[in-house]
């Protein structure tokens, strides 16, 4: 069974405040132009999306340089809905196994498309953070748009420690009714700090 955990792309596409907005538009037209074409205007943090390093660091290397095998990963999913932040808990030591994928259902995507979106979601503690930097985790996913406020220092931690973070998933909950299941979340091959991503579950009997 395959899950996707991608929110749709289309013309305007809520953004995190102060970004570009998202433009899609048909360009061409069949009856017109005798083919079809559409353009996209999105800022890499859009939708769902992987962050790289470079987005809040001074790393010089852009996603595309790191290594497939960092986006494709076996995954874990930590129900965490309902609280007001991603706190340490014992249970994760077993709960995580090493080098995994880890996914947060915080349910907060229900809120897509709201204001308070942007606004009112749950952050990650220093110490779960720590975890993940123990369990070696390779990304950090998440039904929210971020895993911390200003001034980042979560993104911080994490980007220092190998750990990238995919935010604005949907989908999650279906996740936690699996035993076991693999995350692919492959950014587009582009030159830039992040890239939008499509990422999905794929369960494991």
């Amino acid at each position: 069974m395959m899950i996707d955990l991608t929110r749709l792309i289309h013309d305007g596409l809520p953004v995190f405040p102060g970004d570009q907005e998202t433009v899609l538009a048909q360009t061409r037209h069949l009856i017109s132009d005798s083919y079809t074409n559409h353009q996209l205007s999105i800022n890499m943090h859009a939708g769902t999306h992987i962050d790289g390093p470079m987005h809040l660091t001074d790393s010089d290397r852009y996603l595309h340089e790191f290594s497939l095998d960092r986006f494709i990963g076996n995954g874990c999913i930590l129900d965490v809905s309902h609280e007001k932040s991603v706190e340490y808990k014992p249970m994760y030591e077993e709960k995580i196994g090493m080098g995994q994928i880890v996914v947060l259902h915080t349910g907060h995507g229900r809120l897509w498309g709201q204001p308070e979106y942007f606004t009112d979601y749950p952050v990650l503690t220093q110490a779960f953070a720590e975890l993940l930097e123990r369990k070696q985790a390779k990304m950090v996913c998440m039904d929210m748009p971020s895993p911390d406020k200003y001034p980042f220092d979560v993104h911080k931690f994490l980007f220092g420690h190998g750990i990238f973070i995919a935010e604005n998933l949907t989908n999650t909950d279906r996740l936690l009714s699996l035993t076991s299941f693999e995350i692919t979340a492959l950014p587009l091959l582009i030159r830039a700090d992040s890239s939008p991503a499509r990422i999905i579950a794929r369960s494991i009997e």
